[in-house]
């Protein structure tokens, strides 16, 4: 009995708190990132330094970040979205603009990172991590180099390629290997990617996200369209791998840490941004494969990683690679596109 009024003290207490804070505990941060994109290690040590404990979720791809954000009441403090995604989302007035004074480590970003267009103004986001969109091969089962987007319609590797599932990503490549702008609004253009997708659909062995990055590594495919720094990780996992920025143009994409608009734990997320980008922080954060956008951060880093040409290209290597914008009106087009490809 002793015990059980023990709890029950307890429990009235811990409702007596969250009445005082209007139902609400100010100790948290809801963190929304995509998977596999945070050293976990950051989450244990920024809630011992300062005793904000962290909800940690994660999403596959911004599309999917957005509708849940859209069609529910779930309110995040912190989100991790792509470039176009951020830019959408202020045109919105999904996100608040960040009160720098509570982010003094935002000062370690490099510049070049800072007044993007979809943020030209530094109000609403701090960059997390960059990279690029390209195509990793197994040199085991892939005998030639491969240099462009062509080889993912090609007939010898069928069943042996790993496309995103991700529309953005898909129709941006086969625009790119068109000649066109993966930012195209150009319907006879995108009609003319769709049909390119759909003759390569029987080559396809899977459209995959995450679950990519292990297949590759394993041997189990010849070649997989990836992020880079899932194939830096992969490739210091697997000698054979190989990665190539097509040379007939590709994605270089920044994420960016923001603020929702009806986040419930404003201070608190800043704390979490400011953390992020402290440079020590941000180096441990950065060996997991990914691009740091803090010069000090890369300094810190050991060599391997440092040096790793999938991870910080040679500066030729990015000249007239595109960012994707905000595809606005064309949201619908893109997901009709997207279903009759994956459908067919």
């Amino acid at each position: 009995m002793k015990k059980k009024i023990s709890v029950l003290l307890v429990i009235f207490a811990f409702v007596l708190v969250l009445s005082a804070c209007g139902g609400k505990a100010t100790n948290v941060v809801n963190v929304y990132n995509w998977g596999e994109y945070i050293d976990e290690d950051l989450l244990t040590q920024f809630e011992e330094e300062t005793g904000i404990r962290v909800n940690y979720d994660m999403f596959v791809t911004n599309e999917e970040m957005y509708v849940k954000l859209k069609n529910s009441n779930i309110a995040y403090d912190v989100l991790v979205p792509s470039d176009y995604m951020i830019e959408r989302m202020i045109k919105e007035e999904m996100l608040q603009k960040i009160n720098f004074d509570n982010v003094p480590n935002y000062a370690n970003v490099d510049a070049e990172f800072k007044g993007q267009g979809f943020d030209p103004n530094n109000e609403y986001s701090v960059p997390y991590f960059w990279g690029t969109l390209g195509i990793v091969y197994n040199t085991e089962l892939v005998k030639e180099e491969i240099t462009s987007w062509d080889a993912l319609w090609d007939e010898q590797y069928k069943n042996q390629i790993i496309m995103m599932n991700s529309s953005r990503d898909a129709i941006g490549i086969s625009l790119m290997r068109l000649g066109y702008s993966l930012n195209s609004d150009n319907k006879d253009q995108l009609e003319e990617a769709k049909q390119e997708l759909i003759k390569q659909r029987p080559l396809v062995r899977a459209y995959l996200m995450d679950e990519t990055k292990d297949i590759i590594k394993n041997g189990e495919v010849a070649i997989a369209v990836m992020y880079s720094g899932d194939a830096a990780d992969a490739i210091s996992e697997n000698p054979n791998l190989r990665y190539v920025i097509p040379e007939k143009n590709s994605n270089i994409f920044i994420d960016a840490m923001v603020i929702p608009s009806n986040a419930e734990n404003k201070e608190n997320a800043e704390k979490f941004i400011n953390y992020m980008t402290d440079a020590k922080n941000a180096a441990k954060n950065a060996a997991i494969g990914y691009s740091t956008p803090i010069s000090a951060a890369k300094e810190l880093l050991e060599d391997d990683m440092k040096n790793n040409k999938a991870s910080y290209p040679e500066a030729k290597m990015l000249e007239g690679l595109e960012t994707f914008k905000d595809p606005a009106e064309l949201l619908e087009t893109y997901d009709s596109i997207w279903q009759d490809v994956i459908n067919h």
